[in-house]
């Protein structure tokens, strides 16, 4: 083999994505199951503050990705890093939405498109 170390090399390259993968579908499989809860736990006298608690930790997130996928060198194509950053602005405007005139109703948007992309994610991670 010409190159005997880059088989290698690519073995662990891979790893270490498909592990960046499968941390962040997780992260936002946790942060949807965090906004659900909000959702089903609407009349409770907490529910203020875990919204604002799992609004928060999603708005994390998401400014990672955008940070991420900003990046020159990401390794997704150009188009899709335009599409998630666009995405991402939707979930910044529905957040602040929400903070702004919160109804459970407007967390569907959020927990489904958490659950879709760490979907798509963890297929890839796979």
């Amino acid at each position: 083999m010409l190159f005997p170390n880059a088989q290698k090399a690519y073995d662990q390259g891979k790893k270490a994505t498909d592990s960046t993968r499968h941390l962040e579908a997780a992260a936002l499989f946790k942060t949807a199951r965090m906004i659900e809860a909000c959702q089903q736990n609407w009349e409770t006298p907490e529910r203020v503050e875990q919204l604002k608690a799992a609004l928060r930790h999603n708005q994390r997130l998401w400014t990672f990705f955008q940070t991420e996928l900003a990046r020159t060198d990401h390794e997704l194509p150009v188009a899709l890093r335009i599409d998630l950053l666009q995405l991402s602005a939707f979930i910044d405007k529905r957040t602040f939405e929400i903070l702004a005139n919160p109804s459970p109703e407007k967390l569907t948007a959020l927990i489904d498109i958490n659950r879709h992309v760490g979907s798509g994610l963890s297929q890839e991670a796979a």
